[in-house]
């Protein structure tokens, strides 16, 4: 992802784990995790990146996830 992208990133704790969201400002694109609280707040911001990353290069791609019915 290139260094210019900004990410927002929510936190919200559920229960006993921790939801985050985050969401890029540039293509209003957004991805949830959810994760345990020992986990911290830097692990679980990586993951929540990683999922975004992956989530926008399928978009670039034309790629459509889900199942159609």
């Amino acid at each position: 992802m290139p260094q210019s992208r900004e990410i927002i990133f929510e936190f919200q704790r559920v229960g006993g784990y921790v939801k985050v969201s985050a969401i890029d400002t540039q293509t209003s694109a957004e991805v949830s995790i959810v994760g345990p609280p020992s986990a911290g707040q830097v692990q679980l911001e990586r993951l929540a990146v990683r999922k975004l990353e992956y989530v926008l290069a399928k978009r670039a791609t034309g790629q459509r996830g889900g199942l159609l019915a």
